[in-house]
């Protein structure tokens, strides 16, 4: 039952923030897209992950530090659309495993071009 909770929070807070990052006027932050958030068991804490959209290391960071400064104002805007108490503290990073699931599928790709030419 937990876990079913848990699961709408995470989703709710996924919905949340994309709205959140797109009321921002900073052309860094209103254009991210948020692939998934993974919350604590009492909601305290967040990890907040975004899509890294060939965003180099450089412009990560960059993004990385506008986001922990606009921390306070995702905050206020989730907990004023959730009606929740209390909102997580958010960290912010990028998605690293959909990369992983690029180059699987590339591999597979390849097996198949392969498996056609013989």
């Amino acid at each position: 039952m937990t876990d079913i909770k848990l699961a709408r929070s995470q989703a709710l807070l996924q919905e949340l923030l994309t709205e959140a990052l797109g009321t921002l006027s900073n052309p860094n932050l209103n254009t991210l897209s948020v692939t998934q958030v993974r919350c604590s068991k009492g909601k305290y804490h967040a990890e907040v992950l975004l899509h890294p959209s060939d965003f180099t290391t450089q412009e990560q960071a960059l993004i990385l530090k506008e986001l922990n400064k606009a921390k306070g104002i995702l905050q206020e805007y989730v907990l004023n659309a959730s009606g929740w108490f209390k909102c997580p503290n958010f960290a912010f990073g990028f998605d690293e495993s959909l990369e992983g699931l690029n180059r699987l599928d590339q591999i597979f790709a390849q097996l198949a071009q392969e498996k056609d030419k013989s």
